[in-house]
Formats: C-alpha cells, structure tokens, sequence
C-alpha cells in the first residue's frame, strides 16, 4: 500500500525530528543481512571500497524490497530482510543532512553527495508509490589519468591544448562521463595554469589546487540554477568551464555563448550517440530559432564524445566505449546546413590519429575492443547502436591509425 503520508513534506521534516531525537547515527546496524547480521549504512558503503567503485558502481535502496547493489552493471539483492519504512529512513537520512531532507519534504526529491573513506558518492533521494528510496553510486576520489580511461586514440591530447570551444560528453547515467571528464580537467589542472570554474549537481570528484585556481559550485548550496551559475561565471574570469549538465534552452544557449566568446566548456547531456546530441540540442529550442543554434554549434562545437561502459570479457569490470565526433570544417558545415544524417559517414571514414580526424564510430570501437579480447562478441552485439554497422566494422580489416 501507498504510503501517503510521504506525500506530505511536513511529514519528512517532522521525521527528521524524530531522528535527531533518536540519534541514528550512520554506523548504526538497522539492517538484517541475515544469520543474525546487522548492517549500517557505512557497512554498506565500505562494500563499494571493497570490490572497487569500477565494479559495484550503485547501491539502489527502497521500502519493500533487499537493497540492490548493481554490480558489473547488473543488479544484484542483498540476501537480508525487506526494507521497512523504519529502516529506510534509519539508513537513508543519516546520509542526508537536516537541508537536504528537508528540500527532500518540499521538492520530493534531492540530490546530494556524501564522502566516506577513499570515495565519494552522489546521492538521488526521492519518494516513490512505497515512501522513501534512493540511488547511491560511487565516484572514486582518486581521478584516473586520460590515459588510463579508455580513449580509442589520442584525441584527448587535442581536447586539453584548447583554449576554447564546447566539448560535450553523452550517454546515459552511469556511462562514465563524469570520470572521463574529470580526467581531462585534472590534467588541465597539472599542466596549465588558468582559471578553472564548474557548476555540479552535485559536487562529485574533488579538485585539489595545482597549477590552475579551481572553484567548484554546487546547485543548491553554492548557487540556485545552472543559468544563474553560467551568468554570474562570466564575471568571473574563467578559463575553462564545466557545466555539469544542460538541463533546458537558457542552459543550453549561455553554454554555447561561453564556448563562443573565448573559454573551453564541458558538458553532459543524457543521450546514446553523436547524431542524436545535436538533435537534442536543436529540440530544446523553437523551429524558428533552430537556424541560429546550428550556426552557434557549427562555430562553438568542438567534440562530442559519446560513452557506454560495457562488462569486460574477462568478468573484471566494465570497460569504456566511445563514438567521438571532431568537428572539423566538414563537420561544422553539415551542422550549419543541417545535414545531420551525413555525420555518422565522417566518423566512419575521418579516423586517422590527427587533428582534423581522430572519429569514430560506436561500432567500430566496440568491433576494435572485440578484436582485442576485452568484449565478447554477444555482449557486444547487446549494446551496438546498429547492429548492421557493427557486423561490417566487425568485417573490416582495416582500423582507424592508433
């Protein structure tokens, strides 16, 4: 049965009240595991640092059901109890804070990021048909080196030389694009020093003070909106800009304007390939200023680079998948004149590791990774965007020169 007094905010913050009279702190055991095992919301936090933030990347807790963690990107339940209502807000609250429960009574939903030993986790709770859930997952407080994250060529060297232009990463949540944007902007960080400024929702990996000066914002706390961020970043002085996602049309055109005038962008928008990044772009925007839109991405646009994160063969973790789109001259001019149905064909033939190049497909890099032993076959024929397009990248002998 619905519980409907969590439809009430009053009813959250009155149980906020309790809590604190109660004093469940977070390493309080609340939860059966089983043969006579309690766990806290620390234990099964500790369970991320355990197996590695790069296997067991969320942990899905809700009322009437065993927490899940996904694992390998499947997931998998605990073999304890069902959560009741008690021990969801036992576990879930300590986590919260006493703001972010109660934005969580009035908005019916919250995100927020919590920090435990080596990791970082951001945190979506919200009130579902039952009452109280919510979606953990783990970030790594350790920033892997661009090297490292799975790039098909050395496109990234190009990304962090820029000194201004929009790089956009896409896929859906839980794709890697938080880490593989981080990467860019810590190396950034090493070997530059400029003026560094982001806007997340929330705050997921930390930059520690090298040669650039960072700053990083979080929506709700630092500042109310992303437009209202991007506009006050103006006077600023910023260098390079990561706006952690464009969420609506004034979103989308200060980022374009930034990436314009002068300053290196990063974004994140939740779509699966490069084609349908720019559409989506285009769609948060009437029909009769869609013109002016393509004219701003074919000058401002530098790459897309669209991710998935696929199991490794071997079962040891998930490795990272790239469509990457270099909006070159040819590019931008298709962009301009709408011609988006021919820009899957420059990423198909424009994949020779140099500047102008260095695209490419989906399925030519998931081909290549099955190539190499990393992905089975089946599991690459699961997540091919067009499995027509994968069985000829698979055929072709020829690789892009990395």
């Amino acid at each position: 049965m619905p519980h409907n007094g969590y439809k009430n905010g009053k009813y959250i913050i009155r149980k906020l009240m309790d809590l604190k009279d109660m004093k469940y702190p977070p390493d309080a055991k609340v939860y059966p595991a089983g043969e006579g095992n309690f766990l806290s919301i620390h234990d099964m936090l500790a369970y991320f640092e355990k197996m590695g933030a790069m296997r067991v990347s969320d942990l899905h807790i809700k009322i009437g059901t065993a927490p899940c963690y996904r694992i390998d990107g499947d997931l998998v339940k605990l073999k304890g109890g069902i959560v009741t209502e008690e021990i969801a807000e036992q576990l879930i609250f300590p986590l919260l804070g006493e703001k972010n429960i109660e934005t969580l009574g009035r908005e019916t939903a919250v995100d927020c990021s919590y920090r435990y030993g080596t990791l970082q986790f951001r945190l979506n709770a919200f009130l579902d048909n039952d009452g109280l859930a919510v979606a953990i997952r783990a970030l790594g407080t350790e920033i892997p080196k661009p090297e490292n994250v799975g790039f098909p060529s050395t496109v990234w060297k190009d990304i962090i030389r820029r000194q201004h232009g929009l790089i956009l990463f896409t896929g859906i949540t839980g794709a890697g694009k938080s880490t593989t944007i981080a990467s860019l902007i810590e190396r950034i960080n090493e070997d530059r020093a400029c003026r560094i400024i982001t806007l997340e929702d929330p705050i997921e990996y930390i930059f520690s003070q090298k040669n650039s000066m960072i700053s990083q914002r979080e929506i709700g706390r630092d500042v109310n909106r992303f437009s209202k961020g991007l506009r006050a970043m103006m006077r600023e002085d910023p260098d390079v800009i990561f706006v952690g996602e464009m969420r609506d049309a004034e979103t989308v055109s200060l980022v374009l304007t930034a990436a314009e005038t002068g300053h290196l962008v990063f974004s994140t928008l939740h779509t699966r390939d490069v084609a349908g990044t720019i559409t989506r772009i285009l769609d948060f925007f009437p029909s009769d200023r869609q013109e002016e839109v393509r004219n701003q991405l074919s000058l401002g646009l530098q790459y897309i680079i669209s991710q998935k994160l696929i199991p490794r063969k071997d079962g040891k973790g998930r490795v990272a998948v790239m469509e990457i789109l270099n909006s070159n001259y040819a590019v931008a001019n298709l962009i301009r004149k709408g011609k988006m149905e021919q820009i899957y064909s420059q990423m198909q033939v424009k994949t020779k590791n140099q500047t102008d190049e260095r695209m490419i497909t989906f399925e030519s890099h998931l081909a290549i990774l099955v190539k190499r032993g990393q992905i089975d076959l089946q599991e690459a024929q699961k997540w091919a965007n067009d499995i027509k397009s994968f069985q000829d990248a698979m055929k072709s002998e020829s690789t892009m020169g990395r």
